[in-house]
């Protein structure tokens, strides 16, 4: 327990103090149909990106909190990135869950995790309008503490 508990410390830290300042990756993405999609070409609004998979608990937990903001803030664009699990798999969650969320996407390999430093799940990011991350957070997201992250 307590090594777990260093290493997803010390993964948050990482994450926190070498990311900050990047830009969104180029990274290509996949559609639940699969088109591919960069999660760059999102530029030009606040960008927040939830990295999650179906076998996580956390992430399980925070998703509705997740769709309830992507509904009411319009002025804000969500991209829900899952972690090398295919699209029927993740169809599947989202309709027994009864989630529906604009822009799911797949990173099969786990590309898009690996470049922007994410150890653990649930990771959420959260750029700028120019693409530039100002914030992270490591571990399952309240509608509190989400609201914080936005109101910054």
């Amino acid at each position: 327990m307590s090594i777990g508990l260093a290493i997803w410390v010390s993964g948050g830290l990482i994450l926190d103090h070498y990311q900050k300042g990047n830009s969104l990756p180029d990274t290509t993405l996949r559609t639940l149909t699969g088109e591919p999609v960069r999660a760059s070409d999102y530029r030009g609004k606040p960008v927040v990106i939830n990295l999650w998979a179906t076998w996580c608990p956390p992430c399980r937990r925070e998703m509705q909190v997740l769709r309830d903001m992507q509904r009411e803030r319009e002025d804000i664009t969500f991209l829900f990135v899952n972690q090398a699990e295919s699209a029927g798999e993740v169809s599947d969650y989202l309709s027994k869950q009864q989630l529906v969320l604009s822009n799911s996407f797949l990173d099969p390999d786990g590309e898009f995790a690996r470049q922007v430093g994410s150890a653990a799940l649930p990771t959420t990011l959260f750029y700028s309008p120019d693409g530039r991350l100002i914030d992270s957070h490591l571990g399952e997201l309240s509608r509190a503490s989400l609201t914080h992250y936005l109101d910054k």
